[in-house]
């Protein structure tokens, strides 16, 4: 009898586990299967990306359609510079898409979404989304309003 509930226990504990790791990668955005296969790359300069880290999800209507390889200065023009690796499945966003850094909730992680243009031409390797909104920084948003209230 105890042998059989140390056993039910047992494989109680380890189904709890495996629940727990799968939670932790679907909350963490570390998801294995989000950009598998071939990829490519596009390039996005935003003014401020407060918060925007390397790994970053990257969307298109809420769906997951690669992620942010890397985010460097642009000494020429003084804005990070956002590399993005986009699935290749995703063949089909115009040249006049938006990208803009988005927040999951209200302190959540920080993300690109893209929304698609209507042009005709297509994005390729190595192209640029010229259209961009930078993040959202709340702590400003705070401070400007703040200071309206104070000036009133």
């Amino acid at each position: 009898m105890s042998r059989t509930v140390e056993i039910v226990v047992g494989l109680f504990l380890i189904a709890g586990f495996a629940a727990f790791a799968f939670l932790a990668i679907q909350v963490s955005g570390l998801n294995p299967t989000a950009t598998q296969g071939d990829t490519y790359t596009l390039v996005a300069r935003f003014n401020n990306v407060a918060g925007l880290n390397q790994g970053a999800r990257v969307t298109v209507a809420g769906v997951q359609v690669g992620r942010v390889a890397a985010i460097r200065l642009d000494p020429l023009s003084v804005r990070a510079e956002v590399e993005m690796h986009i699935n290749d499945r995703i063949d089909y966003l115009t040249d006049d898409s938006i990208a803009a850094i988005q927040t999951s909730g209200i302190l959540g992680e920080k993300y690109i979404a893209i929304s698609i243009g209507g042009s005709p031409d297509i994005l390729g390797n190595g192209d640029r989304i010229r259209e961009t909104q930078s993040a959202l920084v709340l702590e400003e948003l705070v401070g400007k309003f703040l200071s309206n209230m104070v000036n009133k």
